[in-house]
């Protein structure tokens, strides 16, 4: 892992032609080029460069399976290679915007080595379903010894 800590929440526009604004708080942490592929929840992932070449050593890794070569396949397949425009927006394919249900508003989130963005609808649903859980979530996943 890269000495990254993306982390946050924005709230930005998507227009019609797949363009979005990235924070320049967080443009910094992704670099010059990045990858947006498709995520898990329904939300797109934005990989640094470097965090991305980590991805890939680690699929060359996984054996030979069915379930290794669909979960590439998924991953791999959205997955374009994107740079900045002079307002600091990204232009996200077709085929991501529809993946994501991207419409209007989108939020972005830094989840320590990457981003996701996703629809706020889908967002606004991932949170009401989760976020009486997460005292559990937190339990399960932290020894007694931390505390957060």
């Amino acid at each position: 892992m890269g000495d990254y800590m993306l982390m946050g929440e924005y709230h930005h526009n998507i227009d019609d032609k797949g363009r979005l604004t990235i924070p320049s708080k967080i443009r910094y942490e992704l670099g010059e080029k990045f990858i947006a592929t498709r995520g898990l929840d329904g939300c797109l992932f934005i990989y640094p460069e470097n965090e991305w070449k980590n991805i890939i050593t680690k699929y060359k890794e996984l054996p030979n399976t069915r379930d290794a070569r669909n979960f590439m396949r998924f991953f791999l397949s959205g997955a374009s290679e994107l740079e900045f425009d002079k307002q600091g927006r990204i232009n996200i394919s077709n085929p991501l915007v529809k993946y994501a249900d991207l419409s209007k508003e989108c939020i972005i989130i830094g989840v320590n080595d990457h981003l996701e963005v996703w629809s706020k609808d889908r967002w606004e649903d991932f949170m009401n379903t989760n976020e009486d859980n997460f005292s559990d979530i937190a339990d399960s996943l932290f020894s007694s010894d931390i505390n957060i």
